[in-house]
């Protein structure tokens, strides 16, 4: 059939509309030709890294169609490139400011550019030209300087990221002018906003204001190491679709505010490291949408954990570095959904519930450096466990109740410094993920199973360090090849070993077996040599070493050795100064027999990387080497060093200690140009000369002066500069004149000065009472006069627990107001808070701590305490002129362990509330004028072993009982008016105070030297009539032997009433004549019933029956240990012997 011709016109019109639909179709599989001009254009304008691109060097190799190739988004329909990202690119440049191909680019609706590195060039101004942005992110990609206003046109942004994190070094943008809220004001469909690291220096009102005002609908607000500061602001509580708050790392100083809680929308709240004070609102931790909660690194924030509801949200649970206490609840159990626990560095305490083991989806758990203590619950259902860290508490008991091998995902068990024991379980080491195993600090015990067999192949750290581990390290731990480190020092390892067998740990870079039983051969076989790992740290410290290990030569990557306490002797050989390339930082050769330094004369080689040198107390001798240039730490004490020391000085030194060497001279100034200096220790030497005003201005960085023990003459420096830093000087034992310089009040953080063995004059320092922190005072032996005084208004040294003013010429009365300051005097500490007084650690990357020393005189006996322990405290006010009576608040001290007075005019009684300082060890009140009766409170000082109050002016009767007993008569000599043992002179019915005896005089004679006849001849009538009995006993011999029988059956008639069997002189026929006047007498206590009473065997055995009695109960023998009757020896009442009727 043929159609008319006006039919083909009416369909020409649906010909063209298929026809331009089919060619419309056919263009849009590929984008527009003009945008890939511009791409390519693009492409070739930047620069850009080729080896850190992954996108654009495919571009145009991959496919002509621009919309395949990597980086590039088109629209599906339209085939117009809508998003670009050039991340990760390392791009340093090419975009222009305004004329860009990127600019022209009018339907991109997302652009990334984050993590390259523009080198801090301004943000493009044409990034206003996309006005169809919606997602532009800027992240990290090194732009700095002000974020353009012109950004604010894209209204359409819906995410903006212009976050950077400054420890990468990045540039820092800002947002000063304009600033935030101007910047902000017309994105008001803006969800999610990133600023982290842009500078805002913002008020909390500010911000949030900002915030709230603009941007309606936001979602995640990340503002985090902005400058922020002040509270967070009432008005952010409008944005009610707040999901996500970040603001950590900024300095807010405020407290948590409780309208949080409103938030129906919160998953996220991170406020770490923002300096929060105050309470942390609990409801908060149970708002019902809450995923997310990271509080940690703000350590004035306190809180408390609530009861949490069944089948809580909570995914992260940080809160470490903070002040949260209290005990862990039962009901942490019910956030099933848990996956990070982290509670370290808290205050919390109690046991661990057993439902916190019981968190199946739990993947990470921390509870380190807290103050739980019990058991370890069974963590055998916590599957998911990665990280279990437990570290740093008091948790106690064994950990076997674990099945250690269930938990197939665990990398690393931190469980050091607690207290736990038993032996370690073998599936421990059965863990198929293990990566890092750390027991140390702990009381483990028994032997390492020999059939131990580690099969984690991904373990690389062991360290059990510090237990109580013995028997021999069995060989299978030298067969685990993931091994890294492998730390076994401070326990009880037994036996030889052979360090060939370390060849087997490929990957090994530090062993540390110092510190145990063992016998090292550390000869390694040539074959050997070539396999054996390349270690960075070696500690062989006590491994009875008698030789320098050959092997060593051959290590090329070594950069810490420790040989100490072995007995290695001979030279140091040459070759130890190269051993790692001259990548040796830390060498310690220490408290072994080294004499010399082999093929050096007087310098140490310059190894430049050489840090720590420790080779202290050994025997080397002769001058002293030039120190090496860049070390941090020189240790050469306790050798035989002559000669001066070397001038070669340099601003990388920080500890030098030279002490108890035979080096003379001077100091010289030159060692001032150690700048960086902070522990300086020459004492016990022979220096001479003066001290060096540089050294006394040198302070202002010094820690540690110590140049006690010298020959250094002239004056302290009256020079101490502002911001003194000392803690320790210690120029004792020399002879320094002059007064003690004032300016040593700018010292404010000294805690030890000691002063004492010189000559200074001058009065008492009492300008020095403002020194809050001093612990130790020693003036002792110098020319000090005046009193000692103290104000209402100063704090007069609240830390002093040691003060030493002994050998002075101070007088004048002790003030009650000084003892009454002495706080750390008064506080009597648990056993679990005894600490040393001070240890300070020079440097941060080393183990290493610089510990006082410090000289007293102690009982009598002169002692050097090494390390100080702070529960010691001390007064030696002897051998000066103090006066007066002894202050009562003295017995407030109630720590204080000796005490000193003698040699002084001190007067009146002795005060009672002496008997309040139950820890006092020592007592010398010796050499004074003190009065009246020794307080029986005295005998309540149950650990006093020396006292001295001899040579005073007490009396009446010496206190009897308890320690009392064990003191000997030079310990009340010199007092006329006392009796009472142990003074032998006296007994106890003498011991009343008498009025003086007035001579007889008969009230009928007139005269005192009249003679009363009838008295005269009563005393010779007895005279004569004990003679004729005397005389007829010693030469009658039977009736010597009835006189005996006599006084037998009388002596019987009195002690068998009280059952006391009395033997008698006369059962002992064969006794020789000259042995009877040396009897002594059986006594041997029965019960009523007759039975000898053995149950406490000090109550029989032989006393001299002249100088022994009972107690009040008939129990015990009280014999006089002064008994020397009849020529014997005296007997001692803790001998026994035993006796039968």
């Amino acid at each position: 059939m043929k159609l008319p011709p006006l039919s083909w016109y009416t369909l020409l019109p649906f010909f063209l509309i298929f026809l331009s639909f089919n060619t419309q179709f056919i263009s849009s599989t590929e984008c527009f030709d003009g945008e890939k001009s511009l791409l390519l254009e693009l492409r070739s304008s930047l620069n850009y890294s080729l080896s850190q691109s992954s996108k654009l060097v495919k571009w145009g190799k991959e496919s002509a169609d621009c919309c395949q190739w990597s980086g590039v988004d088109c629209n599906s329909s339209t085939r117009h490139v809508t998003g670009l990202d050039l991340s990760s690119e390392g791009i340093s440049g090419g975009i222009t400011q305004d004329s860009s191909s990127l600019f022209q680019l009018r339907f991109l609706e997302r652009l990334n550019l984050a993590d390259n590195s523009f080198n801090d060039t301004k943000i493009p101004l044409g990034l206003s030209k996309l006005t169809t942005l919606r997602h532009l992110n800027l992240s990290n990609a090194g732009f700095g300087g002000q974020v353009p206003l012109e950004l604010s046109q894209l209204r359409l942004l819906i995410t903006l990221d212009l976050s950077s994190l400054s420890y990468l070094g990045l540039a820092t943008l800002k947002l000063e002018n304009p600033n935030l809220g101007m910047f902000v004001r017309n994105f008001s469909s803006m969800r999610e906003l990133y600023l982290d690291g842009v500078n805002l220096s913002a008020q909390g009102s500010e911000w949030c204001r900002a915030l709230a005002g603009s941007l309606p609908n936001l979602q995640v607000a990340s503002l985090s190491n902005c400058g922020l500061s002040g509270e967070i602001d009432q008005s952010l509580s409008k944005i009610e679709s707040l999901s996500v708050i970040r603001v950590n790392q900024n300095n807010l100083s405020a407290q948590v505010p409780s309208f949080i809680v409103n938030f129906k929308n919160v998953t996220q709240l991170v406020l770490s490291s923002c300096g929060l004070i105050g309470t942390f609102p609990v409801d908060i931790l149970k708002v019902s949408t809450l995923r997310t909660l990271d509080l940690s690194d703000n350590a004035f924030l306190q809180g408390s954990l609530p009861e949490f509801n069944v089948n809580g949200s909570l995914e992260t649970l940080i809160l470490s570095g903070t002040n949260f206490s209290g005990k862990l609840p039962a009901s942490v159990g019910n956030l099933t959904s848990l996956l990070r626990l982290d509670l370290s560095n808290c205050s919390f305490h109690g046991e661990l519930p057993p439902s916190v083991a019981g968190l199946e989806q739990l993947v990470y758990l921390d509870l380190s450096s807290n103050g739980f203590v019990g058991s370890i619950p069974s963590f055998s259902s916590a599957k998911n466990l990665t990280q279990l860290v437990l570290s740093h508490n008091d948790l106690s008991g064994s950990i076997d109740s674990t099945n250690w091998r269930s938990l197939s995902n665990l990398a690393n068990l931190d469980l050091r410094n607690n207290s736990l024991n038993g032996s370690l379980p073998m599936s421990l080491f059965s863990i198929p993920s293990l990566q890092k195993l750390q027991l140390l600090q702990n009381g483990f015990s028994g032997q390492l199973n020999v059939s131990l067999e580690i099969s984690s192949p991904t373990l690389d750290i062991l360290d059990l360090s510090n237990n109580q581990l013995d028997g021999e390290i069995p060989e299978s731990v030298f067969r685990s090849q993931g091994l890294k480190s492998l730390i076994l020092f401070s326990n009880n390892f037994s036996g030889s070993l052979d360090l060939n067998l370390i060849q087997q740990l490929k990957n090994l870079s530090a062993l540390d077996l110092s510190d145990n039983n063992l016998s090292i051969n550390a000869t390694v076989t040539s074959a050997n040599l070539s396999s054996f790992p390349q270690l960075r740290t070696l500690r062989l410290g006590s491994c009875n070493l008698y030789d320098v290990p050959h092997f060593l030569k051959t290590q090329s990557k070594l950069t810490n050795l420790d040989l100490s306490n072995n007995h290695i002797s001979g030279s140091i050989p040459k070759w130890i100064w190269e051993i790692g390339g001259g990548a040796l930082n830390s060498l310690n050769l220490s408290c072994n027999y080294f004499r010399q330094f082999d093929g050096l004369e007087q310098t140490l080689p310059d190894t430049p990387n050489l840090s720590i040198l420790d080779l202290h107390s050994n025997k080397l001798q002769g001058k002293l080497p030039i120190f090496p240039p860049r070390a941090a730490y020189l240790d050469f004490s306790d050798n035989s060093f002559t000669s001066f020391i070397p001038t070669q000085f340099s601003s990388f030194h920080v500890v030098l200690s030279l002490k108890s060497n035979n080096i003379s001279g001077g100091i010289p100034e030159s060692m001032c140009n150690a700048t960086y200096l902070r522990v300086l220790d020459l004492s016990e030497n022979q220096l001479d000369g003066t001290i060096p005003r540089c050294l006394i201005a040198l302070t202002q960085t010094l820690v540690v002066l110590n140049l006690k023990g010298n020959k250094l003459s002239g004056s302290i420096s009256d020079t101490f500069p502002e911001g003194c830093t000392l803690r320790t000087l210690d120029v004792s034992g020399n002879s320094l004149e002059g007064r003690v310089p004032r300016s040593l009040a700018k010292c404010r953080m000294l805690e030890v000065l000691n002063l004492g063995k010189n000559k200074l004059i001058g009065t008492f320092p009492s300008w020095l009472g403002n020194l809050s922190n001093l612990s130790v005072l020693v003036l002792r032996s110098n020319r000090l006069s005046g009193s000692i005084a103290c104000t209402e208004n100063s704090s007069t040294w609240p830390m002093l627990q040691l003060v030493d003013l002994a050998s002075n010429y101070l007088h004048g009365e002790l003030e009650s107001l000084c003892f009454a300051k002495w706080q750390a005097m008064m506080t009597h500490r648990n056993q679990s808070e005894v600490t040393y007084l001070w240890q300070y650690k020079p440097l941060h990357y080393s183990p290493i701590y610089y510990q006082d020393v410090v000289t007293i005189i102690y009982k009598g006996l002169e002692i050097e305490l090494l390390r100080i322990l702070t529960v010691f405290t001390s007064i030696d006010f002897s051998n000066n002129n103090f006066t007066g009576e002894i202050p009562k608040t003295l017995g407030s001290l109630n720590g204080l362990v000796a005490l000193n007075l003698s040699h002084n005019a001190l007067s009146g009684d002795i005060p009672s509330s002496i008997g309040n300082l139950r820890r006092l060890e020592s007592l010398d009140l010796s050499y004074n004028q003190l009065t009246g009766q020794i307080p029986h409170q005295l005998l309540d000082l149950n650990f006093l072993e020396v006292l001295d109050l001899s040579f005073n002016n007490l009396v009446g009767m010496i206190p009897q009982g308890k320690q009392f007993s064990t003191f000997e008569n030079s310990s009340f000599e010199g007092n006329k008016g006392l009796c009472g043992s142990p003074l032998p002179q006296c007994r106890a019915s003498n011991c009343t105070t008498q009025s003086p005896v007035e001579p007889f005089q008969d009230r009928n004679s007139n005269s005192v030297t009249g003679l009363d006849w009838q008295f005269i001849l009563t005393g010779v009538g007895f005279g004569a009539g004990a003679g004729i009995v005397v005389a007829t006993l010693m030469f009658w011999r039977k009736g010597r032997k009835w006189y005996d029988k006599q006084v037998d059956k009388f002596v019987c008639a009195i002690l068998s009433p009280f059952g006391i069997v009395y033997t008698g002189l006369g059962g002992g026929e064969s006794e020789t004549e000259d042995n009877i006047g040396n009897h002594l007498f059986d006594i041997i206590f029965s019960d009523e019933d007759g039975e000898d009473d053995t149950e406490d065997e000090c109550f029989g055995g032989h006393f001299c029956v002249f100088c022994s009695k009972l107690d009040a109960e008939i129990k015990k023998v009280i014999h006089n240990p002064a008994c020397t009757c009849h020529g014997a020896s005296p007997l001692s009442t803790s001998s026994s012997s035993s006796s039968s009727n």
